[in-house]
């Protein structure tokens, strides 16, 4: 990237006469033109009064330039930063006069928000080139194009000039740049590689954390993508009867780069994060158990739990560990049910976790001979083994 006289100083004032083929609304007609400058940002200047045509201001963004008149845009110096300049361990593995690349460490937030306002990744940048860093992401983020998570350790990308921040901006929105992330899961999904597709939400439960929407199509929330492979299953999980890994080693590479995305997406797949002090826990009772409770109490013939297993045919419903069916089944006196993309491939598991009954569709009706494959389910509970009933 240059580093030209398109770079915005403070105070500076650009000027440009309109030709007489500009034919476009002025933002984006001056978004060419001075290519450091976001569509957005012209449009927030304009809205400011900061754009005038022979001297008289400009009101609206979607007016046409008029050919042969004169546009003044005045850019304001920047604001002060409010955060402080802090001299705090930076591990840069890159830096030139455009951009740098930090290897932000785990347990550091990347910009300071109420409360915690020291610490952060932008206030080692402010020590270390406060004068050099861009100003499109305003006072509190100055410099920062992309971010991750603070428990999350990786390369983050800061650009030091605002042409650059609109550079790698763009390279960023069409994934021109790859994010590859490597996570430890406890447990392993049952597919070794898919696409996780669906929308986030803040849990009613805990407005710390963020999980699948139950009704998409009715609940505000925001579309997220991450493909995942795995790299390596470690052990045997306890009590699978057909040698579910106890742990795995993914790589995920994200599409959209939503708040807690990675942690949100493979726990609903049934693999938390090893370590992770908010998504890591089995909480599953808590959520369901009173439901349950409730139905059993009216006069249930049974109870049903899923969805265990990501399901083709509703790729959106809320993962059912195999712990909640282990702890429903020595908790009630009824038969208990698992539903949601169960095969025969990872029944055995399913049963020797304490289900009673299994509801299969897909992997029942999908096959050529429905009689045979509905024999072998049958067989599987002949040989299964539950788990010990007691009250607790």
């Amino acid at each position: 990237m240059d580093d030209d006289n398109d770079q915005e100083t403070e105070g500076e004032v650009r000027s440009a006469v309109a030709p007489a083929d500009a034919g476009e609304r002025v933002d984006a007609w001056l978004g060419k033109l001075w290519p450091d400058l976001s569509r957005s940002r012209v449009q927030g200047l304009i809205g400011a009064g900061k754009l005038t045509v022979d001297g008289a201001p400009v009101t609206h963004s979607k007016d046409k330039p008029r050919a042969g008149a004169t546009y003044a845009l005045t850019l304001p110096p920047p604001e002060p930063a409010a955060p402080q300049p802090e001299r705090l361990p930076l591990n840069i593995v890159y830096e030139d006069e455009h951009l740098i690349v930090v290897d932000k460490a785990s347990g550091m937030a990347m910009h300071p928000a109420p409360g915690s306002m020291r610490g952060t990744m932008v206030n080692a940048l402010l020590a270390h080139c406060a004068d050099s860093l861009s100003g499109i992401g305003g006072v509190a983020r100055p410099g920062i194009v992309h971010r991750i998570d603070k428990d999350t350790t990786g390369l983050v990308v800061v650009a030091k000039h605002d042409a650059a921040h609109t550079g790698l901006a763009k390279l960023f929105a069409k994934h021109d740049l790859e994010r590859v992330y490597y996570a430890v899961t406890r447990g392993a999904p049952q597919e070794r590689s898919a696409r996780i597709e669906n929308k986030l939400v803040r849990s009613s439960e805990d407005r710390r954390k963020y999980v699948v929407a139950r009704n998409p199509e009715t609940e505000a929330g925001k579309n997220a993508i991450t493909d995942y492979w795995t790299v390596e299953s470690f052990g045997q999980q306890s009590g699978a009867s057909i040698g579910r890994a106890a742990a795995a080693l993914l790589e995920c590479r994200l599409h959209t780069g939503r708040t807690h995305q990675i942690r949100a997406h493979l726990t609903h797949l049934g693999c938390p994060l090893i370590g992770d002090p908010l998504y890591g826990k089995h909480r599953a009772f808590k959520a369901e158990g009173p439901r349950a409770e409730e139905a059993a109490a009216a006069g249930a013939d049974y109870l049903a739990f899923g969805s265990v297993f990501a399901s083709r045919t509703k790729p959106s419903a809320i993962h059912a560990p195999l712990q909640l069916i282990t702890t429903a089944k020595r908790r009630f006196n009824l038969p208990i049910a698992a539903i949601g993309g169960i095969t025969l491939d990872n029944a055995p598991q399913v049963l020797a976790a304490g289900a009673d009954l299994l509801a299969v569709a897909s992997d029942l009706f999908d096959g050529m001979d429905i009689k045979t494959r509905a024999a072998a389910y049958g067989k599987l509970f002949s040989t299964r083994t539950q788990p010990r009933r007691h009250d607790d």
